[in-house]
């Protein structure tokens, strides 16, 4: 395994850090500035839409810029996003330091993704994907409850001041570790680093003609809903554990963590799946999770089966993104950097679109069970684009073998 995937990975577990581990401390930061728990919630909201601003607006802006110097820049603002927290005198200047951390969030998923799928053979791109975003899970099952830890004991000042310590700790591991000559693969198979120089950065207008393909816009719309499924349900699943599964709010931060065993298991098996079938890992994964949501929301009143099914949960849910990463950057053909960011900027949007839709549910009435079945009825939706989205691929992989295809009109390795 290439060593630049652990740096990338260490990133992304302190990126992942600082997107969820507020939650756990919005009681000690609302106290701290003397805000209700509602504008307490906006640093959560705020990060959210900075990363959708961040994903597309920095990625394009950089486009030509050589990917490892991009990365490096990246972290050097998540480091003094997460410094400007820290020292926060004030909620407006605490505000800005998230917003500023969140500015590099999507763009260095987007852009290390492309740069972890360089690093290996084609038939191992997913699996490095995996790799990479290992560090985001890891970071909800480790991370976040040491951090509220932290937090809690030392002042919630002191987990940021540790965010910033572990984006130094990843911004040296590029800078060492991550090559700036681009990969290559031998006869053998064998990836390789070589001094062949890059070819040249594509231009912006050429990042945005990959959004010309159909199969570009299905994928980002599989992510938006197939994230909006699973977090439905997981935005609220401290009311159902609690209200309906029976369980006492001290226990909630160790059931949160068999969600985040979950996620990592889920990643790591979605990526090595993936590897050899994309679409077909996609399909299953959406419908074990439309299941896995259905079952929970008729047995939520059962500890063991809660219990259980929440880590499924998070399993389904997370074992899409390997493949749901590797299939936009394999159809985006040549320019996959912008299209690769605008899925992180998708993931976001469904997690805002399910958290709404679940809160909706609630406020209707319809009880603490409510965002699972939301969650079910979104992941269903995504099932069906990637079943339409799949349907169509095979039938241009058969046009293709019929007609050959344009040199300059390559076909996406993905299906």
């Amino acid at each position: 395994m290439p060593a630049g995937l652990i740096a990338l990975a260490i990133g992304g577990f302190g990126i992942g850090l600082t997107e969820f581990v507020i939650m756990g401390l919005l009681p000690e930061v609302a106290a701290s500035f003397g805000v209700t728990e509602a504008a307490a919630g906006w640093l959560i909201s705020g990060y959210a839409l900075a990363v959708v601003v961040g994903a597309l607006g920095i990625t394009a802006a950089t486009i030509r810029l050589p990917r490892k110097a991009v990365l490096m820049a990246l972290l050097v603002l998540f480091i003094a996003g997460n410094t400007l927290s820290a020292i926060a005198p004030s909620y407006g200047v605490m505000m800005s330091g998230r917003v500023i951390a969140a500015l590099c969030h999507g763009a260095f998923f987007g852009i290390g993704a492309v740069v972890a799928a360089s690093l290996v053979p084609a038939n191992r791109r997913a699996g490095a994907v995996a790799i990479m975003f290992t560090g985001l899970t890891a970071a909800n099952v480790l991370g976040v409850p040491f951090g509220t830890f932290l937090g809690q004991q030392f002042g919630w000042r002191s987990t940021f001041w540790v965010i910033a310590a572990i984006g130094v700790v990843a911004l040296v591991g590029i800078w060492r570790l991550v090559p700036s000559t681009r990969a290559t693969t031998d006869a053998a198979g064998e990836a390789s680093v070589t001094a062949v120089p890059s070819p040249a950065a594509p231009s912006l207008r050429t990042e945005l003609g990959a959004f010309r393909s159909g199969q570009v816009w299905l994928s980002l719309a599989v992510t938006v809903l197939g994230f909006g499924g699973m977090f439905g349900a997981f935005t609220y699943i401290a009311y159902t554990l609690t209200e309906v599964s029976g369980f006492a709010s001290a226990t909630v931060p160790w059931l949160l963590v068999l969600f985040g065993a979950g996620l990592v298991i889920g990643n790591w098996i979605g990526g090595r799946l993936a590897d050899r079938s994309i679409d077909g890992t996609l399909l299953g994964f959406l419908i074990a999770l439309t299941v896995v949501l259905v079952l929970f929301a008729l047995l939520a009143g059962s500890p063991v089966a809660t219990v259980v099914l929440l880590m499924l949960m998070g399993g389904f849910g997370f074992g899409t993104v390997p493949g749901l990463q590797t299939r936009i950057m394999g159809y985006a053909a040549g320019a996959p950097t912008l299209a690769s960011s605008a899925n992180i900027a998708a993931f976001n949007l469904g997690n805002a679109l399910g958290a709404f839709l679940g809160g909706l549910a609630i406020s209707a009435g319809l009880g603490y069970t409510s965002p699972l079945w939301v969650g079910a009825a979104i992941t269903a939706a995504a099932v069906v684009v990637m079943a339409v989205a799949a349907v169509d691929a095979r039938r241009a992989t058969r046009r293709m073998v019929e007609v050959p295809a344009s040199p300059t009109r390559p076909t996406p390795a993905v299906a």
